[in-house]
């Protein structure tokens, strides 16, 4: 069920992200830039197909994808990866993949609240998001 985390929702913190970065290759510059932003995540479905909009300071993006089929991204760091995003359990699980590495983000609804965690490796980041 897709539907509670559709909505608006605003980063209100996130911990260990300049870690997760690191370990993502990501340029001390561009973690500069995106581990101050407070992005806005705009998750909308339309029908089968669902979107999600981050809006920051630092970038926009926006992918659209049905649930269990592999789809092309390039995120907002600039990575051109394969991504897949399923539903388990509650939490919305969006696996990226590039020149070998994996990544996961792992959204849950807890108390009204998104709970994402960001996981490459040993390394994770979970932020907090607030519906508006």
């Amino acid at each position: 069920m897709v539907e509670p985390f559709l909505g608006t929702w605003k980063l209100v913190s996130r911990e260990n992200f300049d870690e997760y970065m690191k370990e993502l290759g990501v340029s001390v510059a561009v973690q500069n830039l995106a581990g101050s932003a407070k992005p806005r995540i705009i998750i909308s479905a339309d029908g089968d197909k669902i979107s999600i909009k981050t809006q920051s300071a630092f970038k926009n993006s926006e992918i659209s994808f049905k649930l269990g089929e592999e789809f092309d991204e390039t995120t907002i760091d600039n990575r051109k990866v394969k991504s897949i995003i399923t539903l388990d359990g509650g939490s919305m699980i969006h696996v990226q993949k590039w020149l070998g590495k994996e990544t996961t983000i792992k959204r849950k609804i807890v108390d009204g609240k998104m709970l994402v965690e960001y996981i490459m490796n040993n390394v994770v980041s979970t932020g907090v998001c607030e519906k508006l």
